[in-house]
């Protein structure tokens, strides 16, 4: 059966469903603590907390992931969730795409650097050993010296597992496009943006010597595609672990894809490297493993840098 379900969307956690008749109630949807948004509050429906809820009942040993969030969308009662449910990945994307407030401003971000700040402590307090990432951009119009250093700031001080970094480039019909200019140079950018990607590997650098030891619980998606000798899957947090083919053979079940595996960590850079203890599953691992405290460093740092 299926293993793993992503909900995918544009803003995802702003689902609501008003389809059936049952649905329309009068509450307002609530919102992160600290944040607006430009749209006009809506009212009723099944919200994105009961969309997860009833997907997580669906098979307590599927995994269940989402993307794309915007932080606006995180009140308690998803957190508590997430929380809860065993199969629900502790893993939170979290885009912050600045850390200055004035660039946040400018690109009607609906919330200040203080009140993301705010919510990823709320985060951590609610899934202490969850997993972050974000989304960040480099040189966006109106950028300064000072908005860059304070973007770098906030990634040193939330410490985020995986990052999506990207140099601005102009998109047609957007606020960005009509209003703003693009008066970065291109050279500016570029500099900024790698110094943003050195800062998020000393991030990993720091998260990565705690893991080497450790056993992970992989879903395993098949042959790695650097080499047929091994095969790679995906920890809870989404990072990528690697392991030999002849290490996975030698237990007394051959592992395949969609097989839950237990790995240790024998090394680490961008993704992680082991070998295979044996096949488990996610009751054995919540039951036998410490499922929190493991995840508290089941993971590394992935830098994706689409400039180029």
């Amino acid at each position: 059966g299926v293993k793993e379900v992503t909900l995918l969307g544009q803003n995802v956690n702003s689902y609501r469903d008003v389809s059936e008749e049952q649905f329309c109630g009068s509450d307002v949807t609530k919102l992160s603590r600290g944040f607006n948004t430009v749209y006009r509050s809506k009212r009723g429906g099944l919200r994105f907390s009961d969309l997860l809820d009833r997907v997580s009942r669906v098979d307590p040993a599927m995994r269940i992931r989402f993307t794309s969030p915007h932080p606006k969308d995180f009140p308690d009662e998803v957190l508590q969730l997430i929380s809860e449910r065993r199969n629900i990945c502790k893993q939170i994307h979290l885009p912050a795409q600045s850390g200055s407030n004035q660039v946040l401003k400018a690109m009607r971000r609906g919330y200040s650097r203080e009140a993301y700040l705010d919510l990823v402590s709320n985060i951590k307090r609610i899934i202490p050993a969850v997993s972050l990432s974000s989304d960040f951009i480099s040189g966006f119009c109106g950028e300064t010296e000072d908005d860059h250093q304070q973007t770098l700031s906030l990634i040193r001080e939330v410490g985020y597992n995986v990052g999506f970094l990207f140099a601005y480039s102009v998109r047609k019909k957007t606020h960005a496009f009509h209003r703003l200019q693009d008066d970065v140079p291109a050279h500016v950018k570029q500099r900024r943006l790698e110094e943003c990607i050195g800062v998020f590997r000393e991030e990993a650098s720091r998260v990565n010597a705690a893991l080497v030891g450790s056993s992970q619980l992989v879903l395993v998606e098949g042959e790695s595609k650097r080499s047929a000798k091994d095969l790679c899957g995906r920890t809870d947090g989404n990072l990528k672990v690697i392991f030999p083919k002849e290490d996975a053979a030698s237990g007394a079940v051959a592992i395949h894809a969609g097989d839950y595996v237990l790995v240790e960590i024998l090394s680490a850079t961008q993704s992680l490297r082991g070998r295979a203890l044996g096949h488990s599953n996610l009751d054995t691992w919540t039951a036998t493993s410490g499922q929190l405290r493991g995840y508290a460093t089941s993971d590394s740092t992935m830098i994706m840098d689409n400039t180029r």
